[in-house]
Formats: C-alpha cells, structure tokens, sequence
C-alpha cells in the first residue's frame, strides 16, 4: 500500500506535475507471470484492432525507434503497431512536436483506455486532447509541453493517475458503453483504478513513447489501509464539482466519503 499512500499525499486535489526517475526497464519489462495481460490485449485486437492500435505516418520512425529501445530491455521485436500492441505489456502512445513545437498524438497501442478513444484523438495536440478535462490545461498545460520538450534520454519519468470504476474490467473503451459508478454505493463493487505512466524521450525523432499500465484495488480492500482511505477521502472532498463530473463521481461522491471513512 505504500505506494497508493504517495498517490494520495496530505493535500487538497489538484493537477500536478509529480514526476520521479527509474529505470525504463523496470517499467517496460514483463511483469505478469500469467500472460493474461497480453492474453486480453490480443482478445481485443482480434474484436478490432484498428480501434485498438493505430498509427499516423508520422507515427512510423517514433514506432521504429521505440522497437530499438525495447530490445535492450528485453522486448519482443516488432514490426507494426498492432505487434507491438500484442507484443508489449503497457500500452503505447507517440507524441512528436509539430511545426509550430506543440505536441500531437501519432498513435499507438491503446487496449486499456480510461473512457476514451484513439481513433478520435490520432494527430491532435495535447492542448486539444486535454481540453475536455476541467482546469488542466489552465493548471499545467504549458507545463507539460516544457517537461516533454525537455525530457532527457536514456530515463524514464514516472507519474500516476487515478480514478474509480465500478468495474473490474481492464478495457474502458466509450463503444462498450460500460457504465460509471452509481447508487447504491458499495465499497466491493468499486475498484480504484490506477494509470501508472512512464514517459521515456525518443531523441533520434524529437518524440516521446508515452506508456501506461492500469492496475486495479477495490475499495473495501483499499479502506484497510486507513492512511491510503483517509487520502482518498481528503481528494473526494476537495475535488472540484466539474472534476468530479467528469470523472463519473458526482452521484456517488457523498457515498464513497462515508463509506470509506466508517469502513462500511
């Protein structure tokens, strides 16, 4: 639990820039000695892997690029995104700057989103992409340009996410119309739902290989920990109503706070 206790330090909400170093390998490499993760990822592209793994031509050199990168860690070699979608654990997304230096989306391998499309959002920038959630832009936008256009090579640089999910499902993909969290609220029916990402530079093209793994606590198991608990409630609180719209929360915000603080 000690690492969803740094997920939630003693602060109010808010967007932050927290960033730490590793080892790329330590993120990239095979981590799930079942194989059911790349199990699902295959099931998914063989739904339909154009929703799940796509690429713009400016796409092409940023995927050979992370292919070379990826067999000095120990990953398989790959030849097209759809590979690599199957191939390696995390999901995958390219980011290049365009003309005018503002970071697009070239595609990838996205078998797990959190609610949102690829295809939808292949070629536009950040700035566009990050528009739909309220205050990050204002908040940290042009910070995450300047971190990105500064990455050093040879590093990856950590971060965290965090939503809650009623389901235990790793694929949020929007065409599967899988509901948000609603009412009643039941703390074993609820999942935590953490993007832990890495964002490794691509220096040969000028890009970044932006990966994401998602992993899953449910709350009743979470609220035993009443560090990680009383966190979780501090956010809930301070989340700003629109915020919490748009993650899904706001009918069952209330809820969530009194369950977790009387570990019902």
């Amino acid at each position: 639990m000690n690492q969803l206790r740094e997920l939630f330090p003693d602060q109010d909400y808010g967007f932050r820039m927290t960033m730490w170093k590793g080892a790329p390998i330590d993120f990239f490499q095979s981590a799930d000695t079942t194989g059911g993760i790349l199990a699902e990822r295959v099931r998914c592209l063989k739904q339909d892997a154009g929703v799940y793994a796509s690429l713009t031509p400016e796409g092409m050199s940023l995927l050979a690029e992370a292919n070379e990168m990826g067999q000095t860690w120990g990953l398989p070699n790959v030849t097209d995104v759809v590979e690599l979608a199957g191939s390696w654990e995390p999901d995958i997304l390219f980011l290049s700057q365009d003309f005018e230096g503002r970071f697009r989306l070239r595609g990838g391998s996205l078998c797990f989103p959190t609610g949102w499309a690829l295809e939808e959002k292949l070629g536009l920038t950040l700035e566009s992409i990050h528009g739909i959630v309220p205050g990050l832009n204002p908040a940290i936008g042009r910070a995450i340009d300047q971190f990105l256009a500064g990455l050093k090579p040879g590093l990856a640089f950590r971060r965290d996410n965090w939503g809650i999910a009623a389901t235990d499902e790793l694929n949020l993909h929007p065409n599967r119309r899988i509901a948000p969290p609603g009412l009643p609220v039941h703390l074993d029916r609820m999942w935590l739902r953490v993007e832990h990402q890495a964002l490794v530079s691509l220096p040969k093209n000028n890009g970044v290989m932006f990966a994401i793994r998602i992993a899953l606590h449910r709350l009743d198991d979470l609220r035993k920990d009443d560090i990680v608990a009383q966190g979780l409630i501090r956010a809930l609180r301070t989340m700003p109503r629109e915020v919490a719209a748009y993650k899904g929360l706001s009918r069952v915000r209330d809820g969530l706070i009194t369950l977790l603080d009387i570990g019902g």
